[in-house]
């Protein structure tokens, strides 16, 4: 069994720890929060024995073989480089950075310790777009020229994703991030974005944000496809997940928000789905979360090649390569015109 220790209680951490029941070799064996009683609480309903009040301490744990991270932006850093120096493999919620240049920086850390790393970008994992990623292989739609995907909710879970200073950015950085993967995952990641436009405008959450709640940007790659991704934090209702693909010869669309079961109720029953914002009237509950959006199948993935000791498809590279795309994207919004896409050395 390969030994996992969770940093982090929030959503992202419930839907790890949901995921890894999944995995067969798989045991979570410890776990880590800022606030104590969150720690316990996750503790005590995925059955983790052991409890840490440090970063340090679950990483220096000799049960645990590999860290996953499931803290704030702003800790990443701080997480990775602990688990490096205590020569634990990693893995990382996205965004893997707040800018490309502390991208870099997490990726360094894991070169110089000679760490295995994953980067955890879901979306790549979710079944819909397994599917329509096959369909496209096979040619079934031709080339493959334009890929339209937005993702969109009324605002994040947890209260620090709002300070746009500490987190490094808004919508476009918090949601955009799996978007932009999706296009490098479908047009191919030696074919390169090389140039971006990008717009976005705090259009309801400026008591809350400082940073964009609305965000579209438009990914120009070297091969002259164009991919269209929209963030939003503005959008009521649950979550909304689709990807439109154009080729020569067909198209293909995915909908990891539409389910197979909706009704009107009267009296709240429960959890329904992610940002469901009403419990009663009609409801569109998604059934099985955790394996629907892809984290389950992402962590079989990653314990399997981090047992073989063999490159996951999704490493802190392409982490760094997504904060890259969306600091150029940034820098469009400030300018309102095309920026290349500055890749370091």
């Amino acid at each position: 069994m390969t030994g996992i220790g969770i940093l982090g209680s929030g959503f992202i951490a419930e839907c790890y720890a949901d995921a890894l029941v999944d995995v067969r070799s798989a045991e979570l064996v410890a776990n880590y929060s800022r606030t104590p009683k969150s720690a316990a609480r996750l503790a005590e309903r995925w059955a983790i024995p052991h409890t840490y009040d440090s970063i340090d301490a679950l990483c220096a744990d000799p049960a645990v073989e590999l860290v996953v991270v499931a803290l704030p932006n702003e800790v990443h850093v701080e997480a990775v480089r602990a688990a490096a120096r205590h020569g634990k493999g990693v893995v990382c919620t996205k965004p893997l950075g707040r800018t490309a240049e502390e991208a870099a920086e997490i990726v360094a850390i894991a070169l110089d310790a000679g760490i295995w790393n994953g980067y955890a970008e879901s979306s790549v994992f979710s079944p819909n777009i397994v599917k329509a990623r096959e369909m496209v292989a096979a040619g079934g739609i031709g080339d493959l020229l334009t890929m339209r995907a937005r993702e969109g909710h009324s605002g994040p879970h947890a209260p620090h994703f709002w300070n746009a200073e500490t987190a490094g950015g808004g919508a476009l950085l918090d949601m955009g991030c799996h978007t932009v993967e999706s296009a490098r995952h479908f047009f191919g990641k030696d074919n390169r974005v090389v140039e971006v436009m990008a717009w976005g405008a705090t259009l309801v959450h400026g008591d809350k944000t400082t940073g964009e709640d609305t965000a579209t940007a438009w990914l120009r790659f070297e091969g002259g496809q164009l991919a269209t991704i929209e963030s939003s934090w503005v959008e009521r209702g649950g979550m909304a997940l689709r990807h439109e693909f154009v080729g020569s010869g067909g198209r293909i669309i995915t909908d990891t928000s539409q389910t197979p079961v909706w009704g009107f109720i009267e009296k709240p029953i429960g959890y329904l789905v992610e940002k469901a914002d009403a419990d009663t009237g009609w409801v569109y509950p998604v059934p099985e979360e955790t394996r629907a959006y892809g984290f389950s199948q992402q962590f079989r993935h990653f314990v399997e090649h981090f047992e073989a000791g063999t490159a996951p498809s999704e490493t802190f590279h392409d982490g760094l390569v997504v904060n890259t795309i969306i600091d150029a994207c940034y820098r469009s919004m400030r300018t309102r015109q095309w920026q290349k896409v500055e890749y370091p050395a």
